[in-house]
């Protein structure tokens, strides 16, 4: 028995040493494909990913808690990273997408009331703390040693807790529905706001520096997956101002701006794709699993999704072929990585093959 525990804990140790901080992009990618299934009428597929994604969401819980545990010093030294840090944003988005399930699919608000508040706890202390700390650090690295998409995953944590308050709107009496609506707007705007500064440095990344293939990690398409995510804040604003005199006074100015976010999303859509075909055709980099695939799947779902909210919050139609061509594009690249996650983990926990986790370095 003794000898079985110190193997479990052994096994976890060899887990969770390195473990990626952005691994909730797993849970992010996973909800918003159930989202986006349930939005193309498939319940189905939508209730099997939103219980997969519980547990999901369960495992990765306890493995971090293990590595704060074991390798606590080792995530202190994440946090402060550049290229890792802002990983950590992902739980917060993680969270925020699984309460808009409980919402959704099981009408169950309590649950997604919770999760809005341990998702607005996290936003707080990442926030404030990862850049804190990327202020007052005394080396710094060189912009492009230290700017990646990863870092677009700030804007997207703001914005998931600015829907999923959104989607809490509905739920409850006129005398708590401003404030909630007023908290989406301010995380919505705040997130844009965000998204520009981050994007300026980013953009200015890829125009002046050399990039090789290397360099190009999948965690650049949260370049779109952030517009993407800020579309589908601002079409739930607009369904809710029909019940918000507030929000139906800024009714314009949220359709305009929420035209902006999708349609600077769709920008970089065939930019990606091109970047991608010179990273793996072109410099013949090699296709292997990375947590941060997770990263690329979850912008192709988030695309889809917020589409279709668009389409239909605006009364634009047209548009709905093309979130539904996006969705079925977004599950056949859930499925891919999650195959390659399963057989990189299958490899990986094998004895004396290392850790089962680990980030690869861009």
């Amino acid at each position: 028995m003794e000898r079985n525990v110190r193997g479990l804990s052994r096994l976890l140790d060899s887990a969770v040493q390195d473990m990626a901080p952005a691994y909730f992009a797993l849970v992010m990618a996973t909800g918003v494909v159930s989202l986006a299934a349930q939005a193309m009428g498939i319940p189905l597929l939508a209730w099997s990913l939103f219980w997969l994604n519980g547990a999901f969401y369960g495992a990765l819980w306890c493995l971090t808690v293990w590595r704060m545990l074991r390798f606590g010093q080792r995530m202190g030294v994440d946090f402060k990273d550049y290229q890792r840090g802002p990983g950590f944003f992902s739980v917060v988005a993680g969270s925020a997408i699984l309460g808009s399930q409980f919402v959704l699919l099981a009408n169950d608000e309590e649950t997604g009331m919770l999760l809005w508040g341990l998702a607005m706890a996290l936003w707080l202390v990442l926030n404030y703390g990862i850049f804190t700390v990327f202020t007052i650090r005394k080396h710094k690295p060189s912009l492009d040693k230290g700017i990646t998409g990863t870092w677009l995953l700030a804007v997207v944590a703001a914005q998931s807790v600015a829907v999923l308050a959104a989607l809490l709107d509905a739920h409850w009496n006129p005398m708590h529905r401003l404030e909630f609506n007023f908290i989406a707007l301010s995380l919505w705007l705040w997130g844009g706001m965000l998204y520009i500064c981050i994007m300026v440095l980013v953009f200015y990344r890829y125009s002046f520096f050399r990039f090789s293939a290397e360099d190009l990690v999948p965690s650049y398409w949260i370049n779109m997956g952030a517009m993407a995510i800020s579309t589908l804040a601002g079409s739930l604003l607009i369904i809710n101002a029909a019940k918000d005199p507030y929000l139906h006074s800024l009714l314009p100015f949220l359709k305009g701006l929420t035209v902006f976010c999708w349609v600077t999303g769709s920008w970089w859509i065939p930019l990606l794709v091109i970047l991608e075909v010179w990273r793996h055709g072109i410099r013949r980099l090699p296709i292997r699993y990375d947590p941060l695939y997770w990263g690329m799947v979850f912008p192709l779902g988030m695309y889809s999704l917020c589409t279709i909210h668009m389409a239909r919050s605006m009364d634009l139609p047209f548009l709905l072929p093309l979130g539904h061509v996006f969705f079925y594009l977004a599950l056949l690249a859930w499925a891919i990585t999650l195959a390659g996650m399963i057989h990189h983990l299958g490899r990986s926990l094998r004895p004396g093959t290392g850790n089962g986790i680990r980030h690869s370095p861009p």
